[in-house]
């Protein structure tokens, strides 16, 4: 068995051109017009448009490569297609191979007899998608959710290319993944799955290996386990063709746990094939030793819906993710880790794979092994009608083998979703509907995508949609069975307190838009755009009305802010209290309500969107909330008027002895009133400590103006959650000026800044001029005469800078100094 890549320096055109160019694999178009200069920064100002142009022609890419007489002594000359994308015809030494129209897949093709010792030559012509699926349109209209009249149903292309509410129109094309030639000779590892069995001290890893055997001998199956400590089991067996199963015992087994719950050990599997001792095949896989379940049963608001893990029902907590941008080949191992590191950073243990985008990578899948992230992944189907002929059910047959044996190992997974948003679709929105069509949709996610996952993954969960009550077009929207999208508060422009109102049984997608920051603004318009309503700034926001809808909240709850640095900024606040309030609500019922994973994560380019973190990496306000309100250790407030109640949850395996103190302030330094009560926080719970009533307190207007309650919760001592609750809304709120300052103290690894104010100071929030960092925290309350250190690690800077370059280069506000 040997690979022989083809990834590296080729060249390529547009088909009506006679120039060849210089390209890289993997890669696309548009990257490489990019790196050659030829093509202006499509995420600049409204150069996407170009790109739209682009995607009308056909491209042609070629390269040559040598063969020896030991490739072509190979029993099997195999050419392997991680990712081509999309409609590929593929050509060697003038020979058509195949010809391809999923970028989902990984493809094979025999090509011993087509290669010649010594020079030879791959060409690879990529045709228009946008042509071709209007063409297919033309024929059979398929309706799709699309701003962009871009039916992209008709294709097996990623949705988001052709532009969504968050992104733009991309349509790329290319050899996106690897492309090798791959040999073997006598047999070849057909499939490997591994299945385990856990008791109390010891799990059983059966190790179903099924060799692909030309030749009618027998092989020997070797299996190696190497634990954690370095510690190796084997097992063998001898085959011909059949399945077979070689079981492992692992004593003492460390136990892999998402963030939040415990570590995540991992074990390394080598499975080897070979024939009188020689080696013909190996597949390497990591594993870690767990149990998890989808638990749905009945119960007394209806039925549950919770994540199930070693036995433990967890809450989970996380955001939805897309592709981290619309040039694919950006995207790399580095990118994800840091993305995935500010997950867990905030106190994550779930990320939803949405199902508009690509199948990750399988770093992705390793990355979520390494850092204790369970993911929901979406089969890539999103907010469309597919229309189920012979040719495009095999491809979708097809593609769901290829990814969920790629899949299906990992520790980090979770479940399988059909679709997002399609079973509610056909329910709920008024788009063209045919009796055919319907049916299409049960043939594809009630009969094919569980099929295909019932025989090549049985031990996952398989979900019709998201949202869904279990299929079938039962209310797949039904607060109290499955899960649900909730956008009321966005879309329906409802008061935050609205989530309040819902107690479902996991909330799968909920979202509010912001801003990015000031950096990620100027780095698409000029001066002259930067006003949110001016075409650049419009053209940045996908969302219909979304700029209009940000103000008009905006304008529910904050004063109207004096410049647009400051509105960027209030943007940010009224994501993240939008987010929180649904988040603490959720919590606050836990067993009832068994999940919140916002909208969204992340972003594929600089946008108005409602992601956590920008194109660039940097945090709003919103995933520094995240931290706070999914801390597994949470005290939040529910207020009524006059009445506060205030609540603890456990989301950890340990019983927490704490304190909860609370003070009713005033603006300046004055204490109105205060208490303190001890908790006993019980594992994995939620629970109201107490109930206050200050209607004597605030029993007049300028009173209620002026107060607030802040409240800690401490652990020995030490703060793990703390927050504060306003009696009227921010805009109304009396805040005196309080004079923040900053004084930057060196450590070794880090600097800790030391934040304080002379009076009540609200959504505080720190930020660099120039350069780029995490902060430990950002975006909080404080107290006057209150000390707040924040730590910032110098890994976490975006360029190196000493402790008087920090402090120089620090700035710092509160929601006092943004008014008009």
């Amino acid at each position: 068995m040997n690979r022989f890549y083809l990834n590296g320096e080729w060249e390529f055109k547009q088909a009506t051109e006679h120039r060849w160019l210089s390209g890289q694999v993997p890669g696309s178009v548009v990257a490489d017009l990019l790196n050659l200069g030829l093509l202006e920064d499509p995420f600049y100002r409204d150069n996407e448009k170009h790109t739209i142009e682009l995607a009308k022609h056909d491209y042609e890419y070629r390269r040559k490569f040598e063969a020896d007489e030991a490739l072509l002594g190979q029993d099997k000359v195999l050419l392997v297609c991680e990712g081509l994308d999309t409609l590929a015809e593929v050509t060697i030494n003038g020979h058509l191979i195949a010809s391809t129209d999923n970028m989902h897949r990984t493809y094979e093709f025999d090509v011993k007899s087509y290669i010649r010792l010594g020079e030879n030559d791959i060409h690879i012509m990529f045709r228009s998608p946008v042509n071709y699926i209007h063409e297919k349109n033309a024929a059979v209209d398929l309706w799709s959710v699309n701003l962009n009249n871009m039916p992209y149903a008709h294709l097996r292309k990623a949705h988001y290319m052709f532009g969504w509410d968050w992104g733009p129109v991309i349509p790329d094309a290319g050899i996106w993944r690897n492309i090798y030639i791959q040999t073997y000779s006598e047999s070849r590892l057909k499939d490997v799955y591994m299945t385990q069995r856990h008791s109390e001290d010891e799990v059983v890893l059966d190790v179903v290996v099924q060799p692909d055997n030309w030749t009618g001998a027998q092989f020997d199956i070797e299996v190696a386990l190497t634990a954690p400590n370095g510690s190796t089991i084997r097992g063998t067996a001898s085959v011909i063709d059949q399945k077979t199963t070689i079981r492992i015992s692992i004593n003492d087994p460390q136990i892999w746990w998402p963030n939040g719950y415990g570590k995540q050990p991992l074990y390394e599997v080598e499975i080897e094939l070979k024939h009188d001792g020689v080696l013909l095949d190996r597949q390497q896989k990591r594993i870690g030793l767990r149990t998890i379940e989808v638990r749905r049963e009945p119960d007394e608001w209806g039925e549950s819906f919770e994540i199930v893990i070693n036995g433990v029902a967890i809450f989970g907590m996380g955001g939805n993710y897309i592709p981290e941008d619309n040039v694919l080949s950006r995207c790399n191992r580095d990118r994800s880790e840091r993305l995935i590191r500010d997950c867990v950073a905030a106190n994550h243990n779930m990320i939803r794979v949405w199902g508009g985008g690509v199948y990750p990578d399988d770093y992705f899948f390793d990355l979520c092994d390494e850092y204790g992230l369970i993911v929901w992944q979406d089969f890539m189907f999103s907010c469309a009608v597919f229309d189920m002929n012979e040719a495009f059910t095999e491809t979708v047959r097809k593609e769901a083998i290829d990814n969920v044996r790629r899949i299906r190992h990992h520790a980090s997974f979770g479940l399988w979703c059909g679709n997002n948003e399609m079973e509610m679709g056909w329910v709920d929105w008024g788009f063209p509907k045919t009796p055919k069509h319907r049916f299409d949709y049960l043939k594809q996610f009630e009969i094919l995508l569980p099929e295909v996952v019932a025989e090549h993954d049985p031990n996952h969960f398989y979900w019709p949609a998201s949202p869904s009550s279990g299929g079938s077009f039962d209310k797949p929207n039904d607060p109290n069975r499955g899960d649900v999208h909730y956008w009321d508060v966005w879309h329906g422009t409802t008061p935050f307190t609205a989530y309040r109102d819902h107690y479902f049984r996991f909330c799968s997608e909920f979202g509010f838009q912001s801003f990015p920051e000031m950096k990620t603004i100027e780095s698409y318009t000029i001066e002259e755009d930067r006003n949110v309503f001016s075409y650049i700034m419009e053209q940045h926001q996908k969302c219909p009305g979304g700029n209009g809808k940000i103000l008009s909240q905006i304008s529910e709850n904050y004063l109207y802010p004096k410049d647009l640095d400051s509105l960027v900024y209030v943007s940010q606040l009224l994501q993240a209290e939008a987010i929180k309030y649904g988040v603490e609500h959720w919590r606050r019922h836990r067993g009832r309500c068994m999940g919140a994973i916002y909208w969204q994560l992340n972003d594929s380019w600089p946008v108005a969107s409602w992601s956590g973190i920008d194109s660039f990496g940097r945090w709003k306000a919103l995933h520094y909330a995240s931290k706070r309100f999914f801390n597994p250790l949470l005290a939040s407030a529910m207020e009524t008027g006059t009445k506060v109640e205030l609540h603890v949850s456990n989301e950890s395996l340990d019983t927490v002895s704490a304190q909860l103190e609370w003070k009713l302030r005033d603006a300046g330094t004055d204490v109105l009133e205060q208490g303190a009560i001890d908790v006993e926080s019980v594992r994995l719970s939620s629970m109201r400590v107490v109930s206050l009533d200050f209607a004597e307190q605030l029993s007049d207007t300028s009173r209620m103006r002026s107060a607030y309650l802040e409240f800690a919760l401490k652990r020995d001592g030490v703060t793990v959650s703390e927050g504060t609750v306003q009696f009227v809304k921010p805009k109304h709120f009396l805040f005196a000026d309080p004079n923040l300052t900053a004084t930057v103290l060196e450590e070794q690894d880090a600097f800790v800044i030391r934040v304080r104010g002379q009076a009540f100071a609200k959504f505080v929030e720190l930020k660099l001029s120039d350069a780029d960092c995490s902060f430990s925290d950002n975006y909080f309350d404080l107290s006057a005469d209150s000390l707040k250190e924040v730590v910032v690690k110098k890994s976490s800077l975006s360029t190196p800078l000493t402790q008087d370059q920090l402090q120089d280069q620090l700035l710092l506000r509160s929601l006092y100094n943004t008014a008009q």
